[in-house]
């Protein structure tokens, strides 16, 4: 996740009347940022074990601060449910409540800075996993471990996406729109979790260019830019959405195209080889809406890409905001525009997003 990018005025029809929104405040493109009153406290270390096998106890404390009594709290980890090369990801349940959490391992790594903790005690979204508290553990080996206690979501839009493919059918498009990365199998609730990569973004500052999981990886970050905005996560949406849409992952930019990704990029000549139109690459039933919004996220040129408000505003997503819209299984949709009064500044924006699919 980059944070810090600058919003753009755009153009949007309703009803058939063209719109004008004005260039929207910068506080938009941000999450709330939590008041230092409810910020979560770093612990110190783990007070007892460090594993991850069923049946181990974690036990550690909180509180201590500010006059505040200190708490024990104890964790049994239950089951690994994910791992790569930042740690493991294993949930637990808490003894003293019974309550299934999330604990997120990583290793501090002294070459690199982890930026995680930092980022998840700013956000406060119902869209992102709260983080519930946080403590150090180390091993035999004096190897420090930083541990996220974060709340569990118990199913990925990966998995979701894995099941529908090896069925050989194709996600229901409801399910595309609400998707893009860990989900409530129950309310299918979007969360997303891992922010081991985030950084604010500040302009003139420059970034890794190495950073992003492969195919969801922005052909500016391919070609070494380390100047680049919020538009790379913007091209990762892209494709998400193309790959929820394909079930499976998407698989040849111009000189010029090249040239805005990275204007310092001429060691190498690339074949021009024609792309495939989108029509082509997608499924003859898939709505054009949904083709239209993938063509606007997957621009080479990151300036052309469309903002996340921008993207919000799309055709695609109309279905969504009729109040009579239902889910498969007959539950009504999960909240989608609980937005902040704070981030309902502009009036047309706002109304775009909210007004109700007729």
């Amino acid at each position: 996740m980059a944070s810090g990018g600058t919003a753009h005025p755009i153009v949007e029809k309703v009803d058939g009347d063209a719109m004008s929104v004005d260039k929207l405040p910068e506080e938009i493109n941000e999450m709330k940022i939590k008041d230092d009153k409810v910020e979560k406290e770093m612990e110190a270390t783990v007070v007892d074990g460090n594993g991850t096998e069923t049946g181990h106890i974690i036990v550690t404390t909180i509180g201590g601060r500010n006059g505040q009594p200190k708490q024990t709290i104890s964790y049994m980890a239950e089951r690994v449910v994910g791992q790569g090369s930042f740690g493991i990801v294993f949930q637990a349940k808490c003894l003293e409540t019974g309550e299934a959490v999330a604990i997120k391992k990583v290793l501090q790594d002294k070459r690199y800075k982890n930026r995680e903790l930092q980022t998840m005690r700013l956000l406060d979204h119902p869209n992102v996993v709260s983080l519930k508290h946080c403590f150090f553990s180390t091993t035999d080996k004096d190897e420090l471990y930083l541990n996220l206690v974060l709340e569990y979501v118990p199913e990925t839009a990966y998995r979701v996406a894995r099941h529908y493919s090896k069925a050989n059918q194709r996600m229901p498009m409801i399910y595309v729109k609400l998707y893009t990365y860990q989900v409530n199998p129950h309310t299918h609730q979007l969360k997303l979790c891992d922010f081991g990569s985030a950084k604010v973004l500040v302009k003139g500052e420059p970034n890794i260019s190495y950073i992003c999981s492969r195919y969801y990886r922005a052909p500016e970050l391919i070609f070494g830019a380390t100047e680049y905005t919020t538009a790379i996560d913007v091209w990762s949406v892209g494709c998400v959405l193309g790959e929820l849409l394909l079930g499976q992952v998407l698989g040849t930019p111009t000189r010029e195209e090249i040239k805005c990704m990275n204007p310092n990029y001429t060691e190498f000549k690339f074949p021009q080889i024609k792309a495939h139109p989108w029509h082509k690459i997608f499924h003859k039933r898939t709505p054009p809406e949904a083709v239209d919004l993938v063509s606007r996220l997957l621009q080479y040129s990151p300036n052309l890409r469309c903002t996340a408000l921008e993207a919000c505003t799309h055709p695609f997503f109309n279905e969504l905001r009729d109040p009579n819209t239902r889910l498969p299984n007959g539950r009504p949709l999960p909240p989608l525009f609980n937005f902040k009064p704070q981030v309902m500044v502009p009036i047309g924006i706002s109304y775009i997003i909210l007004t109700a699919w007729v």
